[in-house]
C-alpha cells in the first residue's frame, strides 16, 4: 500500500507540474497542491525521478524536445541499420515480442483465457492484460477513462474469456514499471506485419530520445508513409514498454497519443529527466558501436 501511495502521490505531482509548465509553479506550490510538505515532495519526487519537480519542469519545454529530438538522430540511425528484426537486438532491449498467427487472429481469441485488471503506476492508472504467452494490452485510464480503456481492450478479443485479477494485475503493473533486474518482458501482440516493424523500430528510440513520423518511416524503408507509421504507431496496443511516446513531430511539439497528449507529455518528461539533460557525444558512440 505505501508504494501505492507514492505512485499516486508522483502521478498527481507530474500531471500537475506538466498541466501548469507554463507558469512554472514554485516547490511551495506544487506541495500545497499536493497537501503534503515541500521536503516530503522533494525527496519522494527525487528518489523517483532523479530530479527534483522544479527540474522536471525544463524537461517538458519544446526547446528541450528539439534538443533531443537532434541529439537522438544518428543514435536511432545506427539503431535501426544495424539491423531492426534479428531476435538479438529484441533480446538487448529486454523486450521479446511474439505475433498471432492469421489462424489465431481469425479466432478472435477464442479458447483464449485473458487475465486483466487496473492499477496504479507512477502516471495514473491502467489496466494491463496477459496471457500464458504474455502481455497483450497496457493502457494508461486517467485522461480516457477506465471504460474506454476495456473496451479498446476487448474489442480486439471479442471471443475471448476474460478473467479480472486486480492483484496479479497490480504485480505486473510493478514489473513493468519497477524492472530493476532487467528482467525480460514477454508480449503477444497482434497486428499486421507493417505494425509490427513499426513497433520493432520503436524499441530501438533510446531512453530520453525522439524520433518524428517521417524519420521512422524513412529508416524502416517506407519514406514517404509517414501517416501511415503514425497510424500504427496510434494503435500500439501496449503502451510504456513499446515506447510509441516517443515520437513527437519534427517542430518539437509532442503530437497526438491514444491515452491522452497530457500522459504523453509526463511520460516524456520522465524519461529525459531520467536519461539526464543530453546525451554526449561519447555515449553516442558507444551506443553505435554496440548496436
Amino acid at each position: 500500500m505505501e508504494r501505492n501511495k507514492q505512485y499516486q502521490l508522483i502521478a498527481e505531482t507530474i500531471r500537475f507540474v506538466a498541466d501548469n509548465q507554463p507558469s512554472q509553479p514554485s516547490l511551495d506550490q506544487i506541495s500545497a497542491e499536493m497537501g503534503v510538505s515541500p521536503h516530503h515532495l522533494q525527496r519522494t519526487f527525487q528518489s523517483w525521478a532523479g530530479v527534483s519537480p522544479k527540474q522536471f519542469l525544463k524537461y517538458l519545454t519544446r526547446q528541450a524536445a528539439l534538443e533531443r529530438l537532434e541529439n537522438g538522430n544518428s543514435v536511432l540511425e545506427s539503431a535501426l541499420e544495424s539491423g531492426l528484426s534479428g531476435p538479438g537486438r529484441l533480446h538487448d532491449l529486454m523486450v521479446s515480442t511474439e505475433a498471432l498467427t492469421p489462424g489465431e487472429i481469425r479466432k478472435q481469441g477464442a479458447g483464449v483465457r485473458f487475465s486483466y485488471g487496473f492499477g496504479v503506476t507512477p502516471f495514473g492508472s491502467a489496466l494491463i492484460s496477459w496471457t500464458s504467452r504474455g502481455i497483450n494490452f497496457l493502457g494508461f485510464c486517467d485522461e480516457v477513462g477506465p471504460g474506454k480503456c476495456l473496451t479498446l481492450l476487448t474489442s480486439q478479443w471479442s471471443r475471448a474469456d476474460f478473467q479480472e485479477q486486480p492483484a496479479v494485475a497490480q504485480s505486473w503493473l510493478d514489473t513493468v514499471f519497477e524492472n530493476h533486474d532487467r528482467t525480460p518482458i514477454k508480449l503477444w501482440l497482434r497486428g499486421s506485419p507493417f505494425q509490427l516493424k513499426v513497433w520493432q523500430a520503436l524499441l530501438a528510440i533510446p531512453d530520453g530520445m525522439h524520433a518524428t513520423y517521417g524519420q521512422l518511416a524513412r529508416l524502416i524503408g517506407h519514406p514517404g508513409a509517414a501517416r501511415t507509421v503514425g497510424s500504427a504507431i496510434g494503435s500500439n496496443p501496449v503502451a510504456w514498454i513499446i515506447p510509441c511516446h516517443r515520437v513527437i513531430r519534427k517542430v518539437g511539439e509532442m503530437g497526438g497519443y491514444r491515452w491522452g497528449e497530457l500522459t504523453k507529455k509526463t511520460l516524456i518528461g520522465y524519461e529525459a529527466a531520467s536519461a539526464g539533460t543530453q546525451i554526449d557525444e561519447n555515449s553516442v558512440r558507444h551506443f553505435a558501436a554496440g548496436h
